[in-house]
Order: structure tokens, then C-alpha cells, then sequence
């Protein structure tokens, strides 16, 4: 009995994924690495959405966050350092279509990808950004980066570093056409699945700083926020996170803010004397620049045939 092309394409996409369909390889991470808390939320995500592995993409520069595209079971490109972000526009534009998410670390989206990271805030492409942010470079074996706290001390800076820590939140947040801004921490996995799913939903550039232990070069720099659950500000809202009661009882420290506020987002990002999670700021009004551009109408498949032709008709004779 044959199955016409319509019902196999319709039974195609009512197939549910696993998450060992979306897993790829042993992660190379250090044993207590943040991003394999990272990796296990998105996966999640990726099974609960019911993301087709062929229709989704993770995009990268360098570093030991940007490893992420080798253990997804989906398309990946594993790019430079610092130009995870015009990849990924590139391939939002020429396939509207796909899911699109980013893997950046401190250094390669704060440093030698600062300009890219400015400018993709400015665009508000539809994709999901994910900022590993352990506050050194880890793969070139621990020199301070942008988000170093003054005084760390490094292979670049022995003495500890000079300069005050850059802020993504603060500096993200003052970048024109912003439209979503959250935070979480690897060692709190619920709220840094809901995080991820509300980036994930969010039409418009997701960015997301996750704040993660780097066992091997600053194993104690966390360990403040570890110990005493109150240095931790759980920022919830009914148009932002929900706190489940377990979570409740143990971060006291909340904060109830409409994440529509960019004022008083911006004053919690200033906080330096706790770790604010949740999401500061969400703006679905924001238009997305591949809407704007008409990204994808070149692309269609008598479009590709029309510019081949027309390359071919510049060498006939």
C-alpha cells in the first residue's frame, strides 16, 4: 500500500525527538564546567519544542563555550573568533526559516566580537544568543578578559587585573532597538530552562548572559554566591519567570519587575552587590531587521535559477 507524499511529510512532523536525538559526541568540557549545564538546558529545549534537527542551526566563534555546534545533533558552524554573529546573520537572512541560536563566550562576544555583538543588538535578528560568561579565557589557559573583576589575577595580569569589569547587561541595555535581555546562572537549572525557553520564544534578538563556574582556572570565584543563596536576586514577574515554591523558600532575595521597564532594568543590571536572574527587559514591539529586508525572497527556488542562468549567460559564446 503506498502513502501519498502529503501524509508522509504530515507524519514526518508529528514524530517526537528525544534528547539523545540532539546529543552529538562526548562533551570535551572540564568535570563541573558550566557549560555542560548550558548544554543539558538547551537540548530540553530543543526535545520540547519538538525543533527538527535539519531545520535548526548553532552558530559559534572560538573558545570553550563555542564548542557547543560539535555536540548538537543539528547544523552547526563553528566560526572565528568574534564573528559568531555575522555568520549567524547571514544565515538568518538567507533562511528566514530556521531556528538560529548563538554560542558565544566573554571573550569572543565582549572583546574581539564587541563591535559584531553592538550591531547584531541593533539588527534584532530573530535568534537566540547565549553568553558564556566565566569570566576569563579558559581555552588559551586563563588570561583576564572584559569580564574579569579588578584584581584577578592572571597569566595577563599576575599582579591582577586593572580595570573595572564590563557589564553585558548595562552595555547591552543602552544599545538602540534592544528588545530582550535576561540572565541566569549554571548552578539554578530551573530558572535557566525558563530563561531559555522565553529567549527561544521571543521573536527578536534573545540575549542571554549565563554566568558559569570555571572549575579549572577560577574554581573559588563564585563560591560567594554558592554559599549564600540571598547574594542571588531571583527577578520574577507574570510577563517574566515564575518562581516554583521550592525555589522560593530557597533564594529569598526577589525582586517582582516588568520586564516593559527598561528603566528599572537597567538598575538591576547595575547591581553589583548581587547576581540578578531572570528577565530584566522584553520588547516584542521591536521590529526584526530580515522583516524589514525581506530576507529570504531572493532564495526562492526560481529566483536561484534565474541569477544562475544569468551568471551562465556571461560566458556564452
Amino acid at each position: 500500500m503506498k502513502t501519498s507524499a502529503t501524509k508522509q511529510l504530515l507524519d514526518l512532523y508529528k514524530e517526537q525527538s528525544a534528547l539523545e536525538d540532539y546529543q552529538s559526541g562526548v562533551p570535551r568540557w572540564c568535570t563541573g564546567c558550566g557549560d555542560n549545564a548550558i548544554l543539558a538546558a538547551v537540548q530540553r529545549l530543543c526535545r520540547d519544542e519538538g525543533l527538527r534537527p535539519e531545520k535548526t542551526v548553532f552558530v559559534s566563534g572560538i573558545g570553550c563555550s563555542s564548542r557547543f555546534p560539535h555536540y548538537m545533533k543539528t547544523y552547526g558552524f563553528h566560526g572565528i573568533h568574534g564573528r559568531a554573529f555575522p555568520v549567524a546573520e547571514g544565515v538568518k537572512m538567507a533562511r528566514p526559516d530556521l531556528a538560529v541560536f548563538v554560542n558565544t563566550g566573554d571573550g569572543d562576544c565582549c572583546s574581539i566580537g564587541a563591535a559584531h555583538w553592538i550591531h547584531a543588538l541593533r539588527y534584532n535578528m530573530n535568534m537566540t544568543v547565549f553568553l558564556h560568561d566565566n569570566q576569563i579565557y579558559g581555552l588559551t589557559k586563563k588570561q583576564a578578559s572584559p569580564t574579569s573583576p579588578i584584581g584577578t589575577k592572571s597569566n595577563t595580569t599576575p599582579r591582577g587585573s586593572y580595570l573595572d569589569a564590563l557589564n553585558p547587561l548595562t552595555v547591552s541595555l543602552g544599545v538602540s532597538n534592544v528588545s530582550f535581555i535576561a540572565q541566569a546562572v549554571d548552578w539554578i537549572p530551573e530558572t535557566l530552562f525558563d530563561i531559555v525557553k522565553a529567549a527561544y520564544h521571543h521573536k527578536g534578538f534573545s540575549f542571554v548572559r549565563i554566568i558559569q563556574r570555571c572549575p579549572e582556572w577560577l574554581p573559588k570565584a563564585l563560591e560567594p554566591w554558592l554559599q549564600d543563596p540571598d547574594r542571588v536576586q531571583l527577578v520574577h514577574h507574570t510577563d517574566g519567570i515564575q518562581l516554583s515554591p521550592g525555589l522560593a523558600r530557597v533564594y529569598k532575595n526577589q525582586v517582582e519587575h516588568d520586564p516593559m521597564d527598561i528603566h528599572r532594568a537597567r538598575e538591576i543590571a547595575s547591581n553589583t552587590e548581587t547576581i540578578p536572574v531572570g528577565i530584566l527587559y522584553r520588547n516584542p514591539n521591536v521590529p526584526c531587521y530580515e522583516d524589514t529586508r525581506h530576507s529570504g525572497a531572493l532564495r526562492t527556488a526560481e529566483a536561484i535559477r534565474k541569477n544562475f542562468e544569468a551568471e551562465l549567460d556571461k560566458y556564452s559564446v
